[in-house]
């Protein structure tokens, strides 16, 4: 059972992955959870730096580890180093635990292990870019239990409801034939990558469909692959190939949900019951595990 946050609360915030380039990010990001009341505890993250991770990986994953019977850890920022730290065997709790990007396999390590509290949402230097409902969402999420529906194009039509799993595509892939990867039958995946070229995402899809852990899922969502640059032709493309990819799998497809790299990144708990709906784009999460 996890526990609703309240005014007060400590918050642990980890680098586990790159080092922080970007100090006036950061500290915005930690003035928004001072607003909501919350303690921030930074861990000197600032000053932290081992070639381009933040910090040897000893001293992250010792970092990881001290802060699991925390209320909340939400990571710093993505880039690459915190499946590394997955070498070490984490000992997860059931904290709170919110990131994206490279984090997700954090998230999805500690998923598969059967503990409560991964959050994909967004992390500490990209809360500033959020948008008010994005962040009220958030607050709505740690604070009250709930999250709104959120909207996006349908591929195929259908209705699937089950646990919520989210990742990111490439770090999903990666994580495949090992113990941090969870058993996607009869659940909801939803992907989320960034920028990546369409052979490359391609490339990602064809080795999902060959390791057959798509096999057994209800439902599929897609939410951002690309920022504001792309073009119209791109994400054509994208639509295309994910309908080509995905075409014998008789289930709900939904398509440019906000979730991801791009600002409104919808926050989603993995393991909680969710609706996936291709008649009318919607992906609702109900969330019966706090008190």
């Amino acid at each position: 059972m996890l526990t609703k946050l309240k005014e007060g609360d400590e918050v642990h915030i980890l680098a586990p992955s790159s080092f922080i380039d970007k100090e006036e990010d950061f500290l915005k990001g930690i003035d928004i959870l001072k607003t909501w009341g919350l303690k921030a505890l930074d861990n000197n993250t600032l000053s932290k730096k081992f070639g381009y991770f933040a910090g040897d990986d000893l001293t992250r994953f010792e970092e990881l580890e001290k802060a699991q019977n925390s209320k909340l850890i939400i990571f710093a920022k993505g880039g690459w180093g915190a499946a590394r730290l997955l070498e070490k065997n984490p000992s997860w709790g059931n904290s709170l635990m919110i990131g994206f990007s490279d984090t997700c396999s954090l998230l999805l390590s500690k998923y598969s292990q059967g503990y409560f509290g991964s959050i994909h949402g967004p992390m500490i230097t990209t809360l500033y870019k959020e948008p008010e409902w994005s962040l009220k969402r958030l607050r709505n999420l740690l604070f009250e239990g709930y999250v709104e529906d959120i909207k996006g194009i349908s591929l195929k039509k259908g209705t699937a409801k089950g646990e919520i799993v989210v990742s990111n595509l490439t770090i999903a892939s990666f994580l495949i034939g090992t113990n941090h990867f969870p058993d996607l039958r009869g659940k909801i995946i939803i992907f989320e990558d960034i920028n990546e070229d369409i052979y490359k995402i391609d490339r990602l899809l064809t080795f999902l469909r060959m390791t057959k852990k798509l096999n057994g899922v209800v439902g599929i969502g897609f939410g951002s692959f690309s920022d504001d640059l792309c073009t119209l032709e791109w994400k054509d493309l994208l639509k295309s190939l994910i309908i080509e990819r995905l075409q014998e799998f008789d289930i709900p497809i939904l398509f440019d949900l906000p979730i991801g790299h791009i600002s409104g990144n919808a926050c989603i708990p993995l393991g909680c019951e969710a609706t996936l709906n291709g008649n009318n784009g919607t992906l609702s999460v109900f969330i019966p595990c706090y008190k």
